[in-house]
């Protein structure tokens, strides 16, 4: 069965520029996609961070460094400045993880990389985690009789 996960995510990116008169689609700059694996012409997500407007696209690559500009019907959702959340997705199985670029906001500049681990890896940090809280911590029972942490 395929189920759709984050292929790859860029956050907090500001916009700069609107353009409703032009056909579609989002003026970005090379090197955010690449650093998030989202390729051109990739049909995207985008939330906004300041209102609560959400829209599909796809993204154009070409814009010079820091600018994020959205054009036609796009444009006539967001104002400049807007703090945006850009999301790419893909169907698989299982989710094989994915690049998340969190950029400053002040220049659209790459801020901090993540990387969203697969399951396998999130499993076996999970498993980690789990040891090391039932080493480090007592537990009690609530009211319920349920084993809880401390």
């Amino acid at each position: 069965m395929l189920r759709t996960f984050v292929s790859g995510k860029i956050h907090r990116l500001k916009v700069t520029g609107l353009k409703p008169m032009y056909n579609g689609s989002c003026l970005i700059c090379p090197e955010l996609l690449a650093a998030a694996g989202i390729e051109p012409f990739e049909r995207v997500e985008i939330y906004s961070l300041t209102s609560t407007t959400r829209i599909a696209t796809y993204v154009f690559p070409g814009a010079t460094k820091g600018e994020f500009t959205l054009n036609g019907g796009a444009a006539l959702h967001f104002h400049l400045g807007d703090q945006v959340a850009l999301v790419a997705y893909r169907q698989e199985g299982t989710f094989s993880g994915a690049n998340c670029v969190i950029v400053d906001p002040y220049d659209n500049s790459i801020a901090q990389m993540l990387r969203y681990e697969s399951a396998a890896e999130s499993s076996v940090w999970w498993q980690r985690l789990s040891r090391a809280l039932r080493l480090n911590s007592s537990y009690y029972r609530n009211d319920a009789g349920s084993k809880c942490f401390r």
